[in-house]
């Protein structure tokens, strides 16, 4: 009889663990009740976050490749990995006293998160199309739920049906894309893929069609124009703190999927898929620069914002080189503290204990909460673009990239959109500080000890981001090279 090996599950060791954890949580969950697992079993939750960001920065970065060729380890993967630990730990702080107010503190939400997060874990590591697939699926199912989690609430759950709907088709058509790839080159795998195209074998159109669809069902996990219409809705009608988690986490993690899709088995056809890049990035920047202008719902404002940020994020790929890849995870990892920050003063926006989400609710901030005021002022200049903000930085990185690799036209359309994106950003700060508060308008003072945390946290890191950046640089550069060893 053959005797087969044990793959190596090391490198595989942080997502067995987010797993079996989320499975013991569920079963602590079951048996101690729903009224008094919910708290505790959020907070064990935000533990097993915090030790799977340890267990994967104690990886080596040494590329390793496992499960029979569908999973890799990599400098790139650990970096785009913490971030998206990082924003689900942050999204769960965020929710615990958000969801006990709200009366849907379900001990299920925590367990859905973590597995959702296991998906996007298991995405990030993908070496096969089969197992980007796979691991995609798990991130959706879970995020279907969450998005509808205050079941009560006809906002929410219209937010998870559309979700849902849009996702099954966009999934879908990715498989469509899947099927054609396998079919007209023979194989699912990113090694063997890569060879395939770099050989000197011209590429046959089922096979350009095959990654357009492909493309198709990416973009749409990033919300990227014209793939974005679930995102005002969906963004709005979900509770706060499951817009937060969508903001960061999965829109990291398929960012990242995107990346090492593209320039891996694909990088021999970047002319090809390219343009299809440039389109999708113009069409991303304009709509979020224009769309937004007009929202009066700071949840909208923030999803068609995101929409144009995902543009930005596109320019890098569209460089296709290492500097390109670069400049996407600085944006990236700076994007998650703008908008978990952002995010954290939504949740703060109660009025006699009733939540508001109305632009206009935030005049007269600087008056009454002269703190969150501030707080709100840093990440809303961040966004925009301004110096010395880190967004600032963020922007520079991938409009480098873009002019670095002979894109100009992409880089000037980018900065265009920037100046013109700034309007919304700037009118909050004017609301805040030069408008006169609506009588009986302030908000609750108390907001929790978690949400002030978090506040501090991010806007000193977006505020001083300019004085030592050499650690997320230095990360950033270290995870594209790993993508371009030659």
């Amino acid at each position: 009889m053959p005797i087969y090996a044990l793959p190596n599950l090391l490198s595989a060791l942080p997502e067995i663990f987010l797993a079996v954890a989320a499975m013991a949580l569920l079963i602590l969950g079951v048996f101690q009740g729903e009224a008094r697992a919910a708290k505790e079993v959020s907070w064990l939750g935000v533990v097993v976050l915090v030790v799977a960001i340890f267990m994967v920065g104690a990886q080596n970065g040494v590329r390793h490749v496992t499960l029979g060729g569908l999973f890799i380890t990599d400098s790139y993967s650990i970096f785009a990995k913490i971030l998206v630990l990082i924003g689900s730990a942050l999204s769960l702080v965020l929710s615990i006293r958000y969801n006990e107010r709200q009366n849907i503190a379900r001990f299920e939400f925590p367990v859905l998160v973590l597995l959702s997060t296991t998906g996007m874990l298991m995405m990030i590591s993908a070496n096969d199309l089969l197992a980007l697939y796979v691991g995609l699926e798990l991130q959706s199912l879970a995020l279907y739920i969450v998005a509808s989690f205050d079941r009560d609430n006809a906002r929410s759950s219209e937010a998870g049906l559309k979700y849902f709907v849009l996702g099954a088709l966009a999934s879908g058509m990715m498989l469509f894309g899947i099927s054609m790839i396998y079919g007209f080159s023979g194989s699912t795998n990113f090694g063997t893929l890569a060879a395939h195209l770099t050989g000197g074998t011209p590429a046959s159109a089922g096979l350009v069609i095959g990654i357009v669809f492909l493309i198709v069902g990416l973009a749409f996990k990033v919300s990227a124009v014209p793939f974005h219409m679930w995102t005002p809705d969906v963004y709005e009608g979900a509770p706060t703190p499951v817009t937060a988690f969508f903001s960061v986490a999965p829109k990291i993690a398929a960012m990242a999927l995107f990346v090492r899709v593209m320039v891996g088995p694909f990088h021999g056809l970047l002319f090809e898929w390219r343009q299809v890049i440039w389109a999708i990035s113009v069409a991303s920047m304009v709509l979020g620069a224009l769309a937004a202008i007009n929202q009066r719902n700071i949840k909208r404002l923030m999803a068609y914002s995101s929409i144009g940020h995902v543009g930005y994020a596109l320019i890098g790929l569209a460089a296709g080189n290492a500097m390109g890849v670069r400049g996407i995870l600085i944006y990236l990892t700076i994007y998650l503290f703008m908008n978990v920050g952002t995010f954290a003063v939504i949740l703060s926006m109660r009025r006699q204990g009733k939540m508001v989400e109305g632009i206009y609710d935030l005049a007269g901030l600087s008056r009454t909460h002269p703190a969150m005021a501030l707080a709100l002022g840093i990440f809303m200049f961040s966004l925009a673009g301004i110096p010395p903000l880190a967004g600032f930085f963020a922007k520079l990185y991938i409009f480098m990239a873009a002019i670095d690799s002979g894109l100009n036209v992409l880089a000037v359309i980018g900065v265009v959109t920037s100046v013109i994106g700034a309007y919304y950003y700037v009118r909050i700060v004017k609301l805040m500080y030069f408008d006169e508060p609506v009588e009986g308008g302030a908000f609750d003072r108390h907001v929790g000890f978690e949400i002030n945390a978090v506040l501090l946290a991010t806007a000193l890191i977006i505020m001083f981001f300019f004085l030592y950046p050499w650690p997320i640089v230095s990360g950033a550069e270290a995870a594209s090279l790993a993508l371009f060893p030659g």
